[in-house]
């Protein structure tokens, strides 16, 4: 996104009462207008409104797992840098110098005790202290009253881990994370709880993958929503768990929706199976869920592995989507013995977020007919990507 690009209002980039169509009864309702997903203008207006506003995902912990280890991140032209500091905490800064504002990291990479600029050679700690400040004071003088290190030290960003998920707030105003979070919680509480929640491991070989997908970010979300679509783009997978072996899920206050089914089984070879989280009802051991976290995460629940499917925006119709894999406890996420296994599991993922791409595409380009309306829901089907409209609809006023 052009960082000069001019924000303009609403009512300037888009009929507004076509978005009050959205909030409308889903037998009556339309989806959000074309404007939404061709639109530069209305782009940088969602920026704000939506990612910059809310809580939002730009990784997982397990990405930068020791002291020091550090990565760029690109919010949409909004340059960030996370960090994991020396006591294990991961802490999110705008990425520029408070001295000239030259870029300070360009690649993933470990910092050994400082993160320094390439121009200046201005330093900070993995707190973001400034704490050296070569030649400020002319030739070999590194320190000066008339300066005060303290006001200069890098803009640290509103940010929670959560399951291993980094969520972050640019613009501080968000819900405190343990309210926003908690209607999930509660509704997951029959499957973990906080001690299983500790007992998630990141698969270290077979436990991350990214495709790059031509459309945008919200066709995604909406397609993940809804089993509407098993049928025709997912036949093998229709074949074991079906339209009428899944749920909808429409999570209130309306933070997140999706589906569940219940004709989960598990990964077998040899008799052995993963781990299983230990607090998981019995009775709804074949129960898996699959919700999306508004604005941009999708998660993948079952008994014994989890998955975190985040999306990243890179312009109006280009999204890359990253996936990372974790099991109950180590031994499942990175013993030798389940090797084969986590192969062949993050595959069939692998394969079934591919066979979406076809779809989400294919969206995108019919988005380009003057003559689209936002499209009509079904009134049995779709009511969790209905619910998915109506938060970005609110979230524009």
């Amino acid at each position: 996104m052009p960082q000069n690009h001019k924000k303009k209002a609403l009512s300037e980039i888009l009929d507004v009462k076509k978005i009050e169509q959205v909030g409308k009864p889903i037998e009556t309702a339309n989806g959000l207008p074309n404007e939404c997903y061709i639109s530069e203008d209305y782009f940088a207006y969602e920026r704000d409104k939506v990612f910059c506003d809310n809580w939002t995902v730009i990784g997982v912990g397990s990405l930068i797992p020791n002291p020091g280890d550090a990565r760029p991140y690109n919010l949409l032209g909004i340059p960030l840098m996370i960090v994991r500091d020396k006591d294990m905490k991961i802490r999110v800064f705008h990425n520029v110098c408070s001295h000239r504002g030259f870029k300070l990291l360009d690649k993933p990479c470990t910092l050994k005790n400082v993160i320094r600029c390439p121009y200046h050679s201005w330093s900070y700690d993995f707190k973001g202290n400034l704490i050296a400040t070569p030649h400020i004071g002319g030739l070999n003088i590194h320190e000066t009253e008339m300066f005060n290190k303290s006001n200069s030290n890098l803009k640290e960003v509103r940010t929670t881990v959560w399951m291993d998920i980094i969520f972050v707030n640019i613009h501080g105003n968000e819900l405190d994370f343990n309210e926003y979070i908690k209607p999930l919680e509660d509704r997951w509480s029959k499957f973990i709880v906080k001690e299983d929640q500790h007992s998630l491991v990141h698969s270290r070989d077979y436990g991350y993958f990214n495709l790059n997908v031509k459309s945008n970010w919200k066709f995604a979300i909406e397609n993940y929503c809804e089993s509407y679509h098993l049928p025709t783009i997912h036949p093998e997978l229709n074949k074991i768990s079906n339209i009428s072996d899944h749920y909808h899920i429409q999570g209130l206050p309306n933070r997140f929706a999706g589906q569940g089914s219940k004709k989960y089984n598990q990964l077998i070879e040899e008799n052995k199976t993963f781990d299983n989280f230990k607090n998981w009802t019995k009775e709804l051991s074949k129960n898996s869920e699959y919700i999306a976290l508004f604005p941009n995460v999708m998660i993948g629940l079952h008994i014994d592995h989890f998955y975190a499917f985040w999306l990243e925006p890179i312009s109006i119709n280009e999204t890359k989507e990253h996936l990372a894999m974790y099991y109950v406890g180590d031994n499942s996420a990175n013993g030798k013995e389940f090797e084969k296994m986590r192969k062949e599991n993050v595959r069939m993922w692998k394969n079934v977020m591919s066979e979406d791409i076809g779809a989400v595409e294919g969206m995108q380009e019919g988005r380009s007919s003057p003559v689209y309306n936002g499209g009509n829901f079904s009134p049995v089907m779709d009511n969790p990507t209905h619910q998915f409209h109506k938060w970005v609809a609110d979230n524009l006023n």
